[in-house]
């Protein structure tokens, strides 16, 4: 280990070198995986991503597009909230081509949510949330086609990003420092070395039918919503609530900047603009079913209703698409009440089982430290002590993804 720390320092590897790199699987090519693989591979770690489908084939797929300042959980989940301010920034910074840095608007409708004004603006100052409190005439403004009977409003740093285009760019940047990303390659079972050590994976390739394995160091599992299928492969139980929730886009936008309700999360709360389109979301509720998850025509209607409130003229609109996101929440509390913090699992400790880390939860704008707490406990296993560069690193244009070819 202290050989291989000092090559990883030094970045002394040649073809000639008779010690390898550690070798770490990542399954899952959603914005978790990928940015895990984005953050090895700068530590000097051999990195194979194997997925099921294709780039952000699940929730990352399927998301609504916030980038979160963090004022939707700052009353109730103050360590999410914390999270999210921080990387909102640091995003901006690193995937400029995937976001649009916009703003947020939360609004009150009526005077309930003007009572819980003053609840929100003390939260999200807690949480150092930037806030800017407005008058209704001023939100009107800024953003015209809002419900004219609101009562005020608070402009926070929430922005927009493009699902693909962020997770094109993990994709991107982890493969120009050496990563191989397979796709359309199942994991149909973990290969482990007698009863407490995971050692690789049992692969399909979906494409020509062709089974085959991988061996590696550390397998870590970051498969989103499917987290506790994986895991039970090992034997391993993971506290996974997979929780989907219903979003429906419209065909034109109305407004340029998120717009919240200023209250508690609840269904169809936001409106969030999205190139030329907006999405109404979204719902919460769980389900077993993973690879079939039906969309309930009840919680398109709901959209719509919940929509209006916050922009009215959406009645007038044609719906572009309904789609579902199945959330990999975690921890205590059920929908909404489950927090939207990460966590990562070392299997050693927690369940005796070597070489296989479980990482879920949390969402897209903390995705870059989801990634860095996974890589410390993967070096941190194989005696690397490589720091993590992840937040000064400028990820490539997403497009380089299917340019760049892999070793």
């Amino acid at each position: 280990h202290l050989t291989l720390l000092n090559k990883l320092k030094n970045n002394s590897w040649s073809g000639e070198e008779n010690m390898k790199k550690p070798h770490v699987i990542v399954i899952g090519a959603g914005f978790t995986g990928l940015a895990t693989a984005h953050d090895l591979a700068l530590r000097g770690v051999d990195v194979t991503v194997v997925e099921q489908g294709s780039v952000a084939n699940g929730c990352s797929g399927r998301a609504h597009g916030v980038l979160h300042s963090g004022g939707r959980y700052a009353v109730k989940d103050h360590e999410a909230a914390i999270e999210m301010v921080k990387e909102n920034a640091i995003l901006r910074k690193i995937a400029p081509q995937a976001i649009e840095s916009n703003e947020g608007l939360f609004i009150a409708l009526n005077d309930k949510d003007m009572d819980f004004r003053r609840t929100f603006l003390e939260n999200c100052a807690e949480c150092g949330i930037p806030t800017q409190e407005i008058s209704a005439q001023r939100a009107l403004q800024l953003e015209p086609h809002l419900n004219p009977k609101i009562k005020g409003a608070i402009i926070v740093p929430d922005g927009t990003f493009e699902s693909l285009r962020l997770a094109l760019a993990f994709g991107a940047t982890a493969k120009s420092n050496g990563a191989k990303i397979k796709l359309y390659t199942k994991v149909t079972e973990l290969i482990l070395d007698g009863k407490n050590t995971v050692c690789g994976v049992k692969l399909l390739d979906r494409k020509n039918g062709k089974r085959y394995e991988l061996r590696a160091d550390v397998i870590v599992n970051a498969t989103g919503a499917w987290t506790g299928e994986i895991a039970a492969m090992a034997g391993i139980d993971v506290p996974i609530k997979p929780t989907p929730g219903v979003m429906v886009g419209y065909e034109q936008r109305l407004v340029q900047r998120t717009i919240n309700h200023l209250n508690l999360p609840s269904d169809g709360d936001i409106i969030q603009p999205q190139r030329q389109m907006m999405v109404v979301g979204t719902t919460s509720y769980e389900v077993t079913e993973l690879d079939y998850v039906p969309i309930n025509p009840d919680h398109v209607r709901l959209m719509l209703e919940r929509g209006a409130e916050l922009v009215p003229l959406i009645r007038n609109l044609k719906e572009r698409g309904v789609y579902a996101s199945t959330r990999p929440l975690i921890g205590k509390g059920r929908g909404r009440g489950a927090s939207r913090t990460f966590k990562c699992f070392e299997h050693k400790s927690e369940d005796n089982v070597e070489g296989f880390i479980t990482v879920t939860g949390g969402n897209a704008t903390i995705t870059r430290a989801i990634a860095e707490k996974t890589t410390d406990i993967v070096c941190e296993k194989l005696g690397i002590s490589a720091p993590c560069r992840t937040k000064e690193v400028q990820l490539l244009p997403y497009r380089q993804f299917y340019l760049i070819k892999e070793a």
